[in-house]
């Protein structure tokens, strides 16, 4: 029999912690009490941003992925409506970030990518409601107040990004 050997880096043990920390804040936001139905800080997307300007995208939707699979399996609501709702956000904004990606870097601030990432999340997550959950046009009428909650969420976290980052705003 062959055992086989892993070399564990420095790099995966940060990631490792990161992920974590996403985790927890996924987590901790899970007590918070909620406004309006669905709205959420989106504080583990703080860790996930700050993944993506320091490890790249893969990396970043690694974390990503992972805190919405750990957050459903630990709350125990793995393949319920709430998995799928936090799920679709979740890739919503992955390819809302991933298509960023792909312009000139300079397009983009760590505050905007993060406006755009929580659009992205209510709108997919709302999208999702509406052809499953609750199958009626006006469920669209939410957009708006919604959208205003994700800029504004989206703002704070982008400037706790920005602040991690030390002012330096490089992909990479």
């Amino acid at each position: 029999m062959q055992s086989i050997s892993l070399t564990i880096t420095d790099r995966d043990r940060q990631i490792a912690g990161l992920t974590t920390l996403a985790i927890s804040l996924h987590l901790l936001e899970a007590t918070f009490p909620s406004l309006l139905p669905g709205v959420k800080p989106g504080i583990a997307n703080i860790v996930v941003l700050f993944v993506l300007y320091r490890y790249g995208f893969a990396t970043a939707a690694s974390v990503s992925l992972l805190r919405v699979l750990a957050g459903s399996l630990l709350f125990g609501q793995l393949l319920t409506p709430t998995f799928f709702l936090s799920m679709t956000g979740a890739l919503t904004s992955l390819v809302a970030l991933w298509l960023a990606s792909r312009l000139p870097a300079s397009y983009f601030s760590a505050v905007s990518l993060s406006i755009l990432a929580a659009m992205a999340h209510i709108t997919g997550q709302l999208l999702m409601v509406r052809l499953w959950l609750i199958p009626v046009p006006q469920t669209f009428l939410l957009l708006p107040p919604l959208l205003m909650a994700s800029i504004v969420f989206g703002l704070a976290n982008g400037l706790i990004v920005a602040y991690l980052l030390n002012g330096r705003d490089a992909r990479g």
